[in-house]
């Protein structure tokens, strides 16, 4: 899962980094207005957590361009400002949840969760694809009962496929999304070849059906079929 972390403040920013990279996110980071309409822009997030108060403009801004354009992205706002007109307001554009500061790490990283569950996968606790089971809090896969074993990864890919069935995902949109702003320095998209066929190879170990088919020329797909 790939978030976007909105924040001006220096220490604040590499807390919430910190902790939520610990998570297992993805995480990128924008440190005014300007960083963070050019990502929105060009790249895909699940979720924003989105500071209101910033240098350069204001947060509710970023948040209307973010649904102007039609973005799936969930949308936390953290802020220091407690004026019910400003909640009112995120949650009228969109918002998912609104936390004030100061809060807790673990609260944090539990509205992230329950805003990705409910975004991605309708809320539930765990993820039924054909003889695929997957609880996304526990990072957890069984295939017919028995536990899957993934890498990092091999298990944020397979997320990506189940939170996108039958949906052509291309390379650059895979590779986007397991490695954030770190892709642009990558030679070649050689790694997410390897990461399907390890991912692909102990799917099929554990009697799983080859649900990852490959879209010659266009990317891959989760297929029901």
């Amino acid at each position: 899962m790939k978030l976007l972390l909105v924040e001006d403040e220096p220490a604040l920013r590499r807390a919430l980094f910190s902790s939520l990279r610990q998570a297992g996110y993805v995480v990128e980071e924008a440190a005014d207005f300007a960083q963070a309409e050019e990502k929105v822009m060009l790249y895909q997030y699940d979720c924003v957590l989105l500071d209101l108060t910033l240098p350069d403009g204001n947060g509710l801004d970023l948040l209307r361009a973010l649904k102007s354009q039609g973005s799936p992205a969930g949308v936390l706002i953290i802020t220091a400002r407690d004026a019910l007109d400003d909640k009112v307001a995120g949650l009228d554009l969109g918002a998912d949840d609104y936390l004030i500061k100061p809060f807790h790490l673990s609260e944090l990283n539990a509205r992230v969760r329950a805003i990705i569950r409910r975004r991605q996968f309708q809320g539930q606790q765990q993820l039924v694809f054909r003889d695929l089971l997957v609880w996304p809090e526990l990072a957890e896969v069984h295939v017919r009962g028995e536990q899957l074993t993934l890498t990092k990864k091999e298990y944020d890919l397979l997320l990506y496929f189940l939170s996108n069935p039958g949906r052509v995902l291309t390379k650059e949109a895979i590779a986007e999304h397991l490695c954030g702003d770190a892709v642009d320095a990558a030679d070649s998209f050689d790694f997410i070849y390897t990461h399907l066929k390890n991912l692909r190879k102990k799917l099929q170990e554990k009697g799983a059906d080859n649900y990852i088919r490959t879209m010659y020329g266009v990317g891959y797909k989760l297929s029901n079929e």
